[in-house]
């Protein structure tokens, strides 16, 4: 019998298999992006984010941080999604994103942000923010700061900088 592909929530023992996958997809320069920034001193596990295993090995993952924006919680930050290069466009990426959000929706989330391209996004339900409604702490092109509302109308109550949420 061959090994399936499983997925489920990420667990703390998959972060050293999340951080190699991580280190193999986006090499070190990843920690410069902003989105890092927004990411920093959060816990690097949460409800929603997601993982993909074909047998014991860790193909695929996804990190969902949750965020506050303008000081409101009930916002989170997709990303990043990273699939093993061995396992490249075989749909683990749609359905990481899927399950994510879907998720995201049954923990009350209300909007999903991410850093990101709008044609890949978009077919989520993701869309360009206005420039300027919402902010990160340093520099990204307005055009890829995408969101996707799980509660019609959040994405227009949504105003200012994007912080983590850290726990104790």
């Amino acid at each position: 019998m061959s090994p399936q592909f499983i997925s489920r929530p990420v667990a703390p023992e998959d972060l050293p298999a999340i951080s190699q996958l991580h280190d193999k997809v986006f090499g070190p320069g990843r920690f410069t992006r902003t989105a890092y920034r927004v990411r920093e001193g959060t816990p690097a596990v949460s409800p929603y984010c997601r993982a993909i295993l074909l047998g014991d090995r860790l193909i695929a993952a996804v990190r969902i941080t949750p965020i506050a924006i303008g000081g409101k919680p009930g916002a989170v930050l997709l990303g990043p999604v990273a699939v093993d290069p061995d396992f490249a466009s075989q749909g683990f990426g749609t359905r990481l994103i899927t399950e994510a959000i879907t998720t995201a929706k049954a923990g009350n989330i209300e909007l999903v942000l991410l850093v990101g391209d709008e044609p890949y996004y978009g077919r989520f339900g993701f869309h360009m923010v206005p420039p300027g409604q919402i902010t990160l702490p340093g520099p990204v092109d307005p055009r890829r700061l995408l969101a996707a509302e799980l509660i019609e109308g959040a994405a227009k109550e949504a105003h200012g900088l994007v912080a983590g949420i850290h726990t104790s």
